[in-house]
């Protein structure tokens, strides 16, 4: 096996470009060839005497060109490019050359690569084309019966078991809960949270002019007796609530927190807003509040996160009260007219036939073993994940702020969601969120995972973003 030993002297990049230069240049010089072996960081940071840290940017900057694959368990090794016209030139512009900024900000499921799934969903897309023209049609509100009637199929999963009259076909999770709360609370009127949540909420809730308030929580969730002050001080119109993989804490609520939410919402009539958008992962999780409070539940099952982001779809199950009911449709009518009869037919016919079964079942295996590349290069006990969850929630060591580690993380190329979008009340915690999902391959994660777990090793000040 050949030994690789660059010349950065070769190259006036800075160092990390260099080392992606030389890797390029090689490569075209037939000093490297498709398939082999690059030391690894810490052999290559030996031998140049240079920063771990500077060859860890390098090979990840490598890798958003094309150049390099990375395996886990095995190493980095040299990919084959298939275009002979890639310009490899040193004297380039390096910011013509420069990758788009490796995106662990958006918490979206990995996409599947296994080819019969892949050729599996292709099949149900060309099957909606023999009866197309109608769906390119404006449709009732809410959903055509036998798009709720799939709907309804996949609730019950949730043991969420609503009539089709109270089901709604919606575009999305978003504007779902931008007209549920638009229903339930007047400006100025206060609507209860976990203290660290789902950001949309608080956009939400500042477009509607709302007060969010936040609640605090331990590993189970909201705490019981501080929802039930806040009742009694506040008066809430709503309690929102992502009980389960819970975003961006990765938290599941047990079924007995469950049950205990649920008989203070009961004593208060708190309505309670329940997004389980992760609800379908777990094989077998705690029932949806839906299922112990059906009268105060307003149930949004999306399928950004169990199927795909772009198919824009949620389920609504709604609770047993007319006059809510015409609000929710009136503000859902005017703010969206009706979700897209194209996805919409797409997602009967996954559920139909059985397609969306298989999409969680490579969710739930690709996520897990996405966990394990965490597993394995962060220390046990320094974050906060779910086997399956499509992200962790990572505190940042003494002498790291929030602040300081996404603005490094960014300027390597990498995107990392700090715990300020998350916080409702209070100082927000020194963390960030960080996504294992979307169009990232295994191989691009672990070497984004692996920088980033060398950043963490040592002080800040070490970290040479700032001049």
């Amino acid at each position: 096996m050949k030994t690789w030993h660059p010349d950065l002297g070769r190259s006036s990049s800075p160092l990390y470009m260099a080392i992606a230069d030389l890797i390029e240049l090689d490569l075209k010089s037939g000093q490297l060839s498709a398939g082999d072996k690059l030391p690894t960081h810490r052999d290559l940071a030996r031998r140049l005497a240079i920063d771990v840290t500077t060859v860890a940017r390098g090979y990840v900057e490598a890798q958003k060109r094309g150049l390099v694959q990375s395996h886990v368990g095995r190493g980095t090794f040299v990919a084959r490019i298939e275009s002979p016209q890639v310009n490899i030139s040193v004297a380039a512009d390096p910011d013509s050359r420069r990758a788009a900024v490796l995106d662990l900000s958006m918490n979206m499921p990995p996409e599947p690569d296994d080819p019969a799934l892949v050729a599996r969903m292709r099949d149900g897309l060309a099957a909606l084309s023999s009866d197309l023209l109608p769906l390119l049609r404006y449709q009732g509100f809410g959903g055509a019966a036998m798009d709720k009637e799939a709907a309804a199929t996949w609730l019950a999963r949730r043991d969420v078991n609503a009539p089709l009259e109270r089901i709604f076909v919606t575009p999305g999770a978003h504007p779902a809960l931008l007209a549920i709360l638009a229903t339930l609370a007047k400006p100025g009127e206060t609507v209860l949270s976990e203290n660290i949540t789902y950001p949309g909420l608080r956009s939400i809730s500042a477009q509607l002019r709302l007060r969010l308030c936040g609640l605090p929580m331990d590993a189970g969730g909201i705490l019981p007796d501080a929802f039930a002050e806040a009742c009694e001080r506040e008066q809430p119109k709503a309690l929102y609530l992502n009980p389960t993989l819970q975003n961006p804490l990765t938290l599941t609520m047990p079924e007995a927190r469950r049950q205990a939410i649920v008989e203070i919402a009961r004593r208060y009539r708190v309505p309670i807003i329940e997004d389980d958008a992760y609800g379908f992962l777990p094989a077998q999780g705690p029932v949806a509040l839906a299922s112990l409070a059906p009268e105060l539940t307003w149930y949004i099952g999306g399928l950004s996160k169990c199927i795909g982001a772009g198919l824009r779809l949620a389920y609504v199950a709604a609770p047993d009260d007319s006059r809510a009911l015409w609000s929710f449709a009136g503000a859902m009518r005017s703010g969206n007219v009706m979700a897209s009869p194209l996805t919409t037919a797409l997602a009967t016919r996954w559920i139909g036939d059985g397609t969306a079964d298989a999409i969680l079942a490579f969710l739930r295996a690709e996520t897990a073993a996405r966990q394990q590349i965490v597993a394995g290069l962060l220390p046990a006990g320094s974050y906060g994940a779910d086997a399956i969850s499509f992200n962790i929630w990572l505190p940042l060591p003494h002498g790291w702020t929030r602040s300081i580690f996404s603005t490094h993380m960014s300027s390597c190329g990498l995107g990392v969601v700090a715990s300020d979008a998350f916080t409702v009340d209070g100082v927000p915690p020194e963390a960030v969120r960080v996504c294992l999902g979307g169009p990232m391959a295994r191989g691009q994660l672990q070497s984004a995972l692996e920088f980033m777990a060398h950043a963490l090793e040592r002080p800040p000040e070490m970290a040479g973003s700032f001049f």
